[in-house]
């Protein structure tokens, strides 16, 4: 039992949240791209984003795992990135702190969530069964690829200070 809920009923929540995350993820960043601000979603995005980090801590382990650093990395970058959207209104600096936040959290629950598709589905699995192939290399680079793409963009396109809230 993980804070009330089986193993698989606790895993589905997480599963749940991380598509939510990795959803809202691509509304907010296509906002940004767009140069727009999306209030709703970019809320849900974040909170469904720090709760997959937290909630990726309490599955039984009894070593520390590339996935619990993952973690821990996602939710030392969503602090500050929470900071600049509540707290200081992406104003001035907090918009740098903000986008590359925002995108390397994002960045890391599609990384995690990649990682989980060829170790769940059978048909990737195959492909790359000790994810260290070609196909599960070349689909992380993919990933990789597009987020030192779509940062840059995101840096150039969305500017919250000149919108109006």
């Amino acid at each position: 039992m993980i804070l009330g809920m089986s193993l698989q009923t606790f895993t589905l929540l997480h599963v749940v949240l991380s598509l939510a995350g990795i959803t809202t993820g691509i509304l907010v960043v296509g906002g940004m791209l767009r140069g727009e601000r999306e209030e709703g979603w970019t809320a849900i995005f974040l909170v469904t984003t720090l709760l997959t980090s937290v909630t990726g801590f309490f599955f039984p382990a009894s070593v520390l795992l590339p996935s619990h650093i993952v973690g821990i990395v996602s939710v030392v970058v969503l602090v500050p990135t929470l900071v600049a959207i509540y707290a200081y209104d992406l104003t001035g600096f907090w918009r740098w702190v903000y986008i590359p936040g925002a995108l390397l959290a994002f960045y890391l629950n599609v990384l995690v969530g990649v990682v989980q598709a060829f170790q769940k589905i059978s048909f990737l699995q195959a492909l790359a069964p000790t994810q260290s192939e070609i196909p599960f290399l070349v689909a992380q680079g993919m990933v990789l690829v597009l987020f030192c793409v779509l940062a840059p963009l995101a840096l150039m396109r969305f500017k919250p200070e000149a919108m109006e809230v």
